[in-house]
Order: C-alpha cells, then structure tokens, then sequence
C-alpha cells in the first residue's frame, strides 16, 4: 500500500515529466523527463528510491538501458555503493559482449553487453525510465540471464500500463519485483 510520502514522491516525480505529443512521430506521446533531471531535490529523490530497491534485493550490479536508462541507473549504482553495467545497441561496445535480439514495430534490433560484464553469482538491478510495452526490458532481462547472472529486480520510473508491459514480463521475472515509482 502506498504510504502519504510515496504518493508525495510519485506526484512530484510525475509533475516534473512533460508530455511531447507527436514525437516521434505522430500519435506518439513521449515521456520527457529532462525537467525532472534539471531538478536537483527530485532527481536525487528518484535516486534514492531505486537504490533502496538495490539494496533491498542486495544487488551487486546495476544495469542501465540505453540511452535515458544510463542517466538514472548509474547514480543509483554509485548510491547503491555497486558497479554500474550499460546495456547498449548493437556495434557501441569495445572487446567481445554478448548479444539479445529482440522485435520492434518496424523490424528487429539487437542489444549487447561486455561479455565479462558479470561475475557468477552477480545480483542486478535492472533500470530503465519508462516501461511501455516492456520490448526492451524483456531483452535486457534474457541478456542479464544469459551473461550468468541474475535478475534481482527492475526498477523503472514511470509505467505506462495501459501499453501492458508488465503482463509482457511477468512471465521472465520469477518471483523478482517490478517496482514502478511513477505508474500512469
């Protein structure tokens, strides 16, 4: 059940995101979330949340998906007092990694991870901003597991769940939570 301060959170979180409508492309409303990262209170707020997930789960590494994934998850990581692993497209890492091809609307795309990204055993937190349709997330978390680790949670900062990515994850976290700080 929510408590008065998470609902406090939660209400100044969603008050510093801004909706762009038709972009990027029309019909599309994007979740802007740079006014939220120009305030410093709220962003280091959202930052304390997801590292409290971290060290709730006692996770050992925190993932970030690029691109906005990568702004949050790796202060939550240096809050977290872990290290910090990027999740990137296809062809941006150096050295050997380990790939996930997932299905977009218009095609597939490919994701990776440096191939010694994990030590056995590694508990990770799984950090994006917007879960939507969960494609992305879905990808990460079969990349995660596929690299020898595992999912000790996912933490987003806002849920769009009328797109239903939750039901789209549900099956792949065995018994993880999905913690949403912002649901819409």
């Amino acid at each position: 059940m929510a408590t008065d301060e998470t609902l406090s959170l939660e209400n100044r979180l969603l008050g510093r995101i801004r909706d762009v409508h038709d972009f990027p492309q029309p019909g599309v409303t994007f979740k802007d979330i740079t006014p939220l990262l120009d305030d410093a209170e709220a962003f280091s707020d959202l930052v304390a949340e997801l590292a409290d997930l971290a060290a709730r789960h006692k996770v050992t590494k925190v993932v970030g998906l690029e691109a906005r994934g990568f702004i949050l998850a790796a202060p939550v990581a240096l809050k977290a007092g872990v290290g910090f692993v990027p999740v990137r497209k296809a062809g941006k890492l150096p050295g050997p990694t380990l790939a996930q091809s997932y299905e977009l609307e218009y095609g597939r795309a490919e994701i990776e991870v440096p191939r010694d990204a994990f030590a056995p055993g590694s508990r990770v937190l799984v950090v994006d901003d917007v879960l939507a349709t969960g494609g992305t997330l879905e990808a990460s978390i079969r990349l995660v597991r596929n690299a020898g680790a595992e999912v000790a949670a996912v933490g987003v900062l806002m849920e769009l769940g009328f797109l239903g990515g939750r039901n789209r994850l549900h099956p792949l976290l065995d018994g993880a939570p999905l913690e949403a700080v912002v649901a819409v």
